[in-house]
Formats: structure tokens, sequence, C-alpha cells
């Protein structure tokens, strides 16, 4: 039975976690603080919309304490935090392991494959709304848990191999796709949270507020449109029209969502605002494309822009 590891207890790792300990799958979390010794106490409590509310016995540790060998690694920390986990990578890797980054910044992949040679680290994605509540405790809201990973050409890794952990997870509850080409799908998910995230952030509203027609949804259009030509003039195939897509997307969250980049700057936390505003703009520059949108998004949050 295939051992998996969950690097980043937060909101989607820990229903990741969740949903492979509900089905019986041995999985480890790395966690910390007193999310962990709450998990370590009480197990993980799961409150969710699709698998309803659980208490999971699941094994849950620090970094520095795992020195097990994993066959399937998720990487679900903060774009910000993933150099810290490369000794831990190397650590819990075999040469068959495969890892799988589930992080909102495009090019995550092969940031951290270039940071740990010789680990299988593909690329991926997800479409969840999934958050800590308490400590211990994971929320996920609504009926979308849609998880898509690939390798590129490059790795030259066994598909066959990927077909069968995607097979194994469907079984846990998610929706899995195995990409035919991650880098489009991996720009597709950044180009969406970025609208989304900046969205709600910019007018510090749910995602019941972008469902409504107005102000807000016509920001949330304008900044799809951009992120749009910047993914065109980057190579992306897109498979439908992206702005339709996203709006169609947003339209099935629940009401009460939102982004976890807003959730961290209500709260004063660092968050992802470098990976999701200001790379999006960097890379739009480069290419020489028109952004008024997100220059309206980036005026009011330049503070937070790093040098």
């Amino acid at each position: 039975m295939r051992k998996y590891l969950v690097i980043g207890t937060g909101g989607v790792g820990g229903c990741i976690a969740g949903f492979l300990a509900l089905a019986g799958k041995p999985v480890t979390c790395i966690a910390r603080g007193k999310h962990l010794e709450a998990i370590r106490q009480n197990g993980l409590h799961l409150k969710s919309d699709l698998k309803g509310e659980h208490f999971l016995p699941v094994e849950a540790c620090t970094s520095e304490e795992f020195h097990d060998k994993a066959d399937v690694i998720f990487v679900c920390v903060k774009g910000y935090s993933v150099d810290s986990i490369k000794d831990l990578l190397k650590r819990a890797s075999k040469p068959d392991t495969l890892v799988i980054p589930i992080l909102n910044v495009y090019g995550t992949g092969p940031r951290i494959g270039r940071s740990v040679p010789g680990v299988n680290v593909l690329d991926g994605c997800i479409y969840i709304v999934g958050f800590v509540s308490g400590e211990g405790e994971i929320s996920q809201m609504g009926t979308i848990f849609r998880l898509v990973y690939g390798a590129r050409p490059e790795q030259g890794i066994d598909k066959k191999q990927l077909d069968e952990i995607a097979e194994e997870l469907r079984s846990c509850g998610m929706k899995v796709d195995v990409s035919d080409d991650i880098n489009r799908d991996t720009f597709i998910k950044w180009a969406f949270i970025s609208a989304m995230a900046c969205t709600g952030a910019y007018f510090d509203v749910p995602m019941g507020a972008v469902q409504q027609p107005g102000e807000v949804r016509d920001l949330f259009i304008g900044l799809s449109r951009e992120s749009a030509e910047i993914g065109e003039k980057s190579g992306v195939i897109f498979p439908e029209d992206p702005v339709t897509y996203n709006l169609k997307v947003i339209d099935k969250l629940a009401p009460a969502s939102t982004a976890s980049m807003q959730k961290d700057l209500a709260r004063g936390h660092e968050s992802e605002i470098q990976g999701l505003l200001f790379n999006m703009i960097d890379l739009g520059e480069r290419l020489g494309v028109d952004m008024p949108t997100y220059r309206i998004v980036e005026k009011k949050f330049m503070k937070y822009r790093k040098s």
C-alpha cells in the first residue's frame, strides 16, 4: 500500500490528508505548533461539505521528526516556504517517489525540482475551498475538489504510475485529472486564483459578491482578460475561452468562500500576494501586455511588493 506524506496541513493539505485517511490510506501530516499538537491529541478534525464531520487518527509530526520514506509526497505549503522543505524532500524520497506540489504560484514544480536534483518533482494544482478553521480543524466548503497533476515531457515519468495514483486518489473521493500539458493547466489555475484573490482582497468581499453583476465582477473579468493575454503570449493554448472558464469556476464556489491570500492579508500574516499579483504583472510587462486592471489592484497593495 502506498505511503502518502502531506507537507503543510493547512486548508489544502488538510483536505487531501483527511480524504486519504477516511479511505484508510497510510498518510502522515507535517504540521507545527498548536495545530500539530491538536492533531496529535484529537486527530485531524475534518468538517467537509462533501464528506461530513470526522476526527481522523492520522500520523502527524514536524518536518525534523519525519524519518520514513513516502511513495507520494504532496507539497502544500505556501510559495514563500518552499525553500524550507528541501531537506525533508530529499530525506523522504526514494528513487520512485513522486512529489506533487499543490501551490497557487506558477512554475513551482520546476523551481522545487531544481533545488532537489534526483527527486521526481512533478507539478500540480487544485480547485478547492479549504481552510484551517481551528487548531487541528480543517473546513472544506462547497462541492469542488479537483486535483490536477502531471509530469513535464522531459522528465520521462511512466504515465502508468501517474494513472495508478490518480485511480487511488479518486477512490478517496477526489476528482483527479492526469494532465497531458501541466504547464498549461498550472497557468490556468494561476490565472484563476490570481483574479479571484486579487478581486476578493481589493474589495474585501467573499466570492458571493463576485458572482453578482456589478463592479466586483467586472474587476474579476478584467483581471481574467489580462491574464489570458499573458498566457497566450506565453504560448499557452487554452482549451476554452479563459474568461468564460474563470466565470464558470467562480460561480460554482460557495458564496461565503474567500482566497487564502485575502484571509492572510486581513490578518496581517505573510501572504502569496507577490506570486499572485506582482509576479503576474512582472510577466505581463516582459511580454508587453497592457494591464490596466492589474494596475488598479497593484496601486492599492504596492506596500507588499518585494524588491
